[in-house]
């Protein structure tokens, strides 16, 4: 991703865009969770994000202490160049595979996530 022509995001923050594209305004926790961050990862990477005006912070309006992260102009904008730009990577990364190898792949990297859980040796 990071070295797409033209790209303007890191991978991570195209990971956080495409997190908000599938629902904007999550708590800063719900996309630490869906990013497998961490509360100081998180908040970095929002803070980077917001920095370069793809994201902005706002308090949650039922819980003072929480916040939520939506998606600016600029941000739906990267966003759509993000998904173009990971559709040619996906393309080239599975060119010469069939479906059913694609799957066994998938499924071997999904078992991956499961078998070695994000901090299960700390």
């Amino acid at each position: 991703m990071a070295a797409q022509p033209g790209s303007e995001v890191t991978p991570a923050q195209a990971g956080l865009l495409f997190t908000l594209g599938k629902q904007d305004g999550v708590l800063m926790g719900e996309a630490g969770a869906a990013l497998d961050l961490g509360p100081a990862g998180i908040s970095g990477l929002v803070d980077r994000s917001a920095a370069v005006k793809l994201v902005e912070r706002r308090a949650d309006n039922e819980d003072g202490r929480a916040w939520r992260v939506f998606l600016t102009p600029k941000g739906r904008t990267v966003l759509a160049q993000a998904k173009t730009n990971a559709a040619a990577v996906n393309a080239a990364l599975t060119e010469g595979f069939t479906g059913a190898e694609i799957e066994i792949v998938a499924r071997w990297l999904t078992s991956i996530q499961t078998r070695f859980p994000r901090g299960a040796d700390e």
